[in-house]
C-alpha cells in the first residue's frame, strides 16, 4: 500500500533568511536522510501544499522539480510527485548495537588540559541587544556584500574552480599571496617574497603554529600583561615557562625582560587590550636585546587599517634586519570576523617548517575562500570598505569619547591612531565579571577585562567597550546605563 507524506511536516519561517524553495527542499531532504519518509511515498500535490503554506503554487512546483533533478523525488505522473524509489541516502543499513552501560573515563584519557583558556564571552545572539559594546564584531551596513558575492562568483568561474577544487597540498592561493606581498605588507614597511608567507586560518592559527615550532618544555617566553587571552593560553599550553611583563603607556618595557628568554610575544603597534603604541626607540631597544640574548620576537599586528586619528606607526617587522621578528597579520579584523584568514611572515626556512605543520593540522585554508578574498582585495573593494569604516568609526569614536567623559567614566587606554574600542578602568572594588552579567539584563554588552589577566584570581575592575557594532544613536544611552550599573554595584 502506498504511503502519503503529510503536508504537516512542512514549515515556512519567513524571517529565517532562506528562500521558500530552499526551505521546502530542505524539509524533504532532511526527512529522506533521517528515514522519516519511505521510498515511493506520495508527496502532497503542489496545489494542496501551496494552500497549506499560503505560498505560490509555482514555488512548490519549482522546489519539487529541483528535488527531481537531485534524485530525491520522482514524477509519479504528469501532475504528482513522490519520494524516489532509491533516493540518495548516506545511512548505513545495519542493526544498531545495544547501548552499553560502561562509559569511558575521559579524565584519564585526555593528556592536555585546556582550563587555561579564558575566552572573552560574546553571546551568539548579541545583535538582539540594543547596546552591544563588543569588540571585533562588524557593522554589516559598512560592508559591501554585493561586491563580496561578485568576487565569490568570479572564484567559481571554470578556470578558478578547477584550480580551487584541486588539492593544494601545502600550497596557498598564488593571487592572495601576491597581493599580500605587493600591497598589504609594503603598507607596513615590510618587504617579503612569496616563500616567506604562509596563509593561515586567522591570526590565532598562525600564533599556534609559531608556538608549536619555537616553544616547548625547557624554553621560556615573555608576554605582555595584560595580554590577549589567546596569546597567553597558547604560551601556557606550549609547556614553556611564561613570564608576564607589565605594560605601561608605551607597551612592553624591554628593560624588564628576564635574564633567560627564547621568545617575546608583543602587540607593539596596537597593544591588546589597552591600545598603547610602542615608540620607535623602545622597539629598537627590544630588537637590540633580541640580538644580544638571542631570542625571537613574535609580532601580532592588527587594526592598523582602522587609522583615522593619525597614521599608524610602521610595523615592528619593518625595523628587523636580521630576521628575528615573526610577523602575524589578519584580514578578519578589517573585513569580518567570520572570514578567518590571516598570514604569517617569516624567513623562508621557518615558513617551510610552518607549512609542513599546517599541512598536518588542516592542509590549507579553503581554496574558494582564499580566491574570493584575493579578488575582493585586488579589485579595490577592500580599500573602499576600509574608507567607509574609518569615516564611520571616527564619528563613533568622537561621540563615545564625549559620552564617556560626560558620564565620568575612566578611559585607561585607547589607540592613538584610531581603532575600535576603549579600555576602561572602573572604581576600586568593581568586579567586571559581575558588571557584565548585570548590564546584560539591561540590554548592554561589554567585555570583562579578567581574561586578559590570566595569572590573577582577584576581581578585575577593567573592562573593554567597542564601538564597531553599535549604532551611533545608541551610544549615549548605552554609556548612561553602564554608569548606572557601576554605581549600583559600588554603592
Amino acid at each position: 500500500m502506498q504511503t502519503t507524506v503529510s503536508e504537516t511536516i512542512f514549515f515556512i519561517d519567513r524571517e529565517r533568511g532562506l528562500g521558500l524553495q530552499a526551505q521546502l527542499r530542505e524539509t524533504v531532504v532532511s526527512a529522506v536522510l533521517a528515514g522519516r519518509v519511505q521510498p515511493s511515498a506520495q508527496l502532497p500535490s503542489t496545489r494542496k501544499l501551496a494552500e497549506y503554506l499560503n505560498i505560490s503554487r509555482i514555488t512548490v512546483s519549482l522546489a519539487y522539480q529541483e528535488l527531481v533533478s537531485q534524485g530525491y523525488v520522482e514524477v509519479a505522473n504528469r501532475s504528482s510527485y513522490r519520494i524516489a524509489g532509491s533516493p540518495p541516502d548516506g545511512r548505513l543499513e545495519r542493526d544498531r548495537p545495544a547501548q552499553s552501560t560502561d562509559t569511558v573515563d575521559w579524565s584519564s584519557k585526555i593528556r592536555m588540559n585546556f582550563d587555561v583558556v579564558r575566552q572573552v564571552a560574546k553571546p551568539l545572539d548579541w545583535r538582539r541587544y540594543p547596546y552591544p559594546f563588543l569588540y571585533g564584531q562588524m557593522d554589516p551596513s559598512l560592508f559591501d556584500l554585493n561586491a563580496w558575492r561578485d568576487c565569490a562568483r568570479r572564484a567559481l568561474a571554470r578556470e578558478d574552480f578547477i584550480l580551487m577544487a584541486s588539492d593544494f597540498a601545502a600550497a596557498d592561493d598564488v593571487r592572495l599571496v601576491n597581493y599580500i606581498c605587493s600591497r598589504t605588507l609594503p603598507r607596513r614597511g615590510i618587504h617579503a617574497s612569496p616563500d616567506e608567507i604562509l596563509v593561515t586560518v586567522g591570526a590565532q592559527n598562525a600564533l599556534w603554529i609559531v608556538t608549536r615550532l619555537i616553544l616547548g618544555k625547557g624554553t621560556s617566553a615573555v608576554c605582555e600583561n595584560p595580554c590577549h587571552p589567546d596569546i597567553s593560553a597558547s604560551l601556557l599550553l606550549s609547556g614553556a615557562m611564561v613570564t608576564p611583563v607589565d605594560v605601561d603607556g608605551e607597551g612592553l618595557p624591554p628593560d624588564r625582560l628576564p635574564g633567560k628568554v627564547d621568545a617575546v610575544f608583543v602587540t607593539p603597534s596596537h597593544h591588546s587590550p589597552t591600545g598603547a603604541t610602542m615608540p620607535i626607540d623602545r622597539r629598537m631597544q627590544l630588537l637590540q636585546a633580541a640580538q644580544e640574548k638571542d631570542f625571537v620576537i613574535v609580532e601580532d599586528d592588527y587594526e592598523f587599517e582602522i587609522s583615522f586619528l593619525a597614521p599608524p606607526s610602521p610595523s615592528f617587522k619593518a625595523f628587523d634586519t636580521t630576521g628575528r621578528v615573526l610577523y602575524i597579520g589578519s584580514f578578519s579584523k578589517s573585513l569580518f570576523p567570520g572570514l578567518r584568514l590571516g598570514y604569517l611572515v617569516a624567513p623562508a626556512p621557518f615558513i617551510r617548517e610552518a607549512r609542513a605543520l599546517r599541512s598536518l593540522m588542516l592542509r590549507h585554508p579553503p581554496g574558494h575562500l582564499q580566491r574570493t578574498a584575493a579578488y575582493f582585495l585586488a579589485l579595490g573593494h577592500y580599500d573602499a570598505v576600509l574608507h567607509r569604516m574609518r569615516s564611520e568609526y571616527h564619528k563613533r569614536h568622537v561621540l563615545m569619547a564625549a559620552a564617556l567623559e560626560e558620564a565620568k567614566l575612566t578611559v585607561a587606554g585607547s589607540s592613538a591612531f584610531g581603532g575600535t574600542s576603549f579600555w576602561m578602568e572602573g572604581p576600586a572594588g568593581l568586579d567586571a565579571d559581575r558588571l557584565v552579567r548585570e548590564l546584560r539584563q539591561d540590554g548592554v554588552l561589554i567585555e570583562s577585562g579578567s581574561p586578559f589577566f590570566p595569572r590573577s584570581d582577584e576581581p578585575c575592575r577593567y573592562f573593554r567597550m567597542g564601538y564597531s557594532s553599535i549604532p551611533s544613536a545608541n551610544i549615549p544611552e548605552g554609556i548612561t546605563r553602564v554608569r548606572a550599573g557601576i554605581d549600583r554595584l559600588c554603592e
